[in-house]
C-alpha cells in the first residue's frame, strides 16, 4: 500500500511565492514542462521521451522547472531541508528520487534497508536536467543543512537518446562540475561521491555518450572530498548492455532493487569509511514522493 501526504498549508504558500518568482511560461514552454513532469512520464515507452525534449538552456545555467508539479516537489524540499538531521544528501534526477519516494514503496524499503542509521535524506526529482538541480541548489534546498556526505548521479537527462557531439559532452560535463561547485559552496566540510552516469538500454547509440561524459566526470574528483564511483561494470558488459534484471525491462533507464542494491553495496563501504557504523535510530526527514502520484491516489 502505497503511503501518501496532502501538502500542508505552507508548502502551498511557498508554491505560489516560487511560482510568482520565475517567469511566466510561454505557451512552448508550458508543453514542455507538461513532458517533463514526474519521472514516471519520463519513462514512457510510447511518444517522444522527456529526455529528449528541448533542454532548458546551458547545462551549467540554472533553469527552474515551472510546470505546477515541480514547483510544488520543489517547496517539500525546502520543507524537508528543515526537517530532522542529514548526514548523507542524495541529488539528482528520478534514478535518485525514486529509491526514497513514497509512490516507490519497494524501492523505499531497499533504501530504508540500506541506509537507516545515517540519517541518509533524498533530494531528487523526476526528469531533471544539470541545469534545473542546480536551480534548485541555488533556491535553497541545500541551505543550512550541512550534511557530511553528498551523493550525486546527474547528467543522463541532458544525455537522452541520442549520441552527442564533443561539444554536448563538454557542456554536459560542466553542468555536473557546476552543481559539485555550489555543493561544495553550501556545504563545504562534505565529502562528495560523484556517481558516473548509468548505462541505459532505450538507445544503444547513446552510450558512447555516456561513455565520453564520464570519462571527463573521474576528470573531476581529486579523490578525498570529490570521490568518482562507477559501478558501470556492475549494471553492463563492456560494450554497456545491460546484465539481466539490473534495470527495468520496460524503459531500460531505471534501476529495478537488483540495479539499486547494487549502488547501495558500493556506496556503504565508504560511508562507514567517513560515517562510522550506522546508528541504531534513524533522525532523517520523512520521505516525500511525487505530488502527482499524491494526488491521482487521493
Amino acid at each position: 500500500m502505497c503511503v501518501t501526504r496532502s501538502v500542508n498549508p505552507g508548502i502551498l504558500a511557498a508554491t505560489l511565492v516560487l511560482s510568482a518568482a520565475v517567469a511566466l511560461p510561454t505557451p512552448a514552454a508550458k508543453a514542455r514542462g507538461t513532458a517533463l513532469q514526474g519521472d514516471a512520464q519520463a519513462a514512457r515507452p510510447q511518444g517522444a521521451p522527456a529526455t529528449d525534449t528541448p533542454t532548458d538552456g546551458p547545462a551549467d545555467r540554472a533553469a527552474p522547472r515551472t510546470d505546477q508539479h515541480s514547483m510544488i516537489a520543489h517547496a517539500q524540499l525546502l520543507e524537508k531541508a528543515k526537517q530532522g538531521r542529514i548526514d548523507v544528501y542524495f541529488e539528482g534526477d528520478s534514478i535518485v528520487r525514486r529509491w526514497g519516494a513514497l509512490d516507490y514503496p519497494e524501492l523505499l524499503a531497499n533504501w530504508r534497508g540500506n541506509f537507516f542509521g545515517w540519517n541518509a535524506a533524498n533530494f531528487g526529482w523526476g526528469a531533471d536536467r544539470t541545469q534545473n538541480i542546480l536551480w534548485r541548489l541555488e533556491n535553497g534546498e541545500l541551505d543550512g543543512v550541512s550534511p557530511k556526505v553528498i551523493v550525486l548521479l546527474a547528467g543522463t537527462n541532458n544525455a537522452g537518446t541520442q549520441l552527442r557531439d564533443e561539444q554536448t559532452v563538454a557542456e554536459i560535463a560542466r553542468g555536473i562540475k557546476a552543481i559539485i561547485d555550489i555543493c561544495r559552496q553550501k556545504a563545504s566540510n562534505a565529502t562528495i561521491i560523484l556517481t558516473a552516469i548509468f548505462p541505459r538500454n532505450d538507445n544503444m547509440a547513446v552510450m558512447p555518450t555516456i561513455n565520453r561524459i564520464n570519462e571527463k566526470l573521474a576528470g573531476l574528483a581529486d579523490g578525498t572530498r570529490v570521490r568518482f564511483l562507477t559501478i558501470n561494470d556492475r549494471l553492463a558488459d563492456s560494450e554497456g548492455r545491460l546484465f539481466d534484471g539490473v534495470l527495468n525491462e520496460r524503459d531500460k533507464l531505471h534501476p529495478t532493487i537488483k540495479g539499486y542494491q547494487i549502488w547501495a553495496d558500493a556506496l556503504k563501504p565508504i560511508f562507514r569509511e567517513l560515517l562510522g557504523p550506522p546508528g541504531t535510530t534513524d533522525l532523517a526527514p520523512p520521505p516525500t514522493g511525487d505530488p502527482s502520484a499524491a494526488r491521482r491516489l487521493q
